[in-house]
């Protein structure tokens, strides 16, 4: 039955949004083999970037959990146009996320946790995941977050 992740999105209180456009030269989404690799998504929602600054002096921790899950659902619209249904995904591989932090702020993975848990919560153990939690001084467009997916994908 199709359908079942994006009706297991909305039953946790979200919508897909549609995939955003790129904002530079480059793909916003890559297919290799069964592969499926995002750019990294900001927090966009529609074409308003929300949860801009550094988290833990400009922006507190909650809102870079939540920048962290629209960049989750970001990725995972971009998953969706590359392959056409999100119920292939057979596997979250990996997970890159980048938070722009504040001096001193050293909680990452923790913001990081909301995008992680989110996956978990959407695909059950197939949203388990590698992960990396870097946090950076600058972001592009001064995002508070920014994620990358790998996912696995049936042919």
């Amino acid at each position: 039955m199709s359908g079942q992740v994006e009706a297991k999105i909305e039953q946790l209180g979200h919508r897909l949004p549609a995939a955003p456009e790129a904002v530079g030269f480059y793909v916003p989404v890559l297919k290799t083999g069964n592969l499926v690799v995002t750019s990294g998504q900001l927090p966009f929602m529609g074409k308003e970037l929300v949860f801009k600054g550094k988290v833990g002096s400009e922006i507190h921790e909650e809102d870079g959990i939540n920048a962290a899950r629209i960049c989750t659902l970001n990725a995972l619209a971009q998953i969706k146009a590359c392959v056409g249904d999100l119920d292939k995904v057979t596997r979250i591989v990996r997970l890159e996320g980048f938070v722009q932090s504040g001096e001193k702020f050293r909680n990452q993975p923790h913001i990081l946790n909301g995008a992680s848990q989110f996956l978990a919560d959407v695909f059950g153990e197939k949203g388990r995941h590698t992960r990396t939690a870097i946090g950076v001084s600058e972001m592009p467009l001064n995002a508070a977050v920014q994620i990358a997916l790998w996912a696995e994908v049936d042919e």
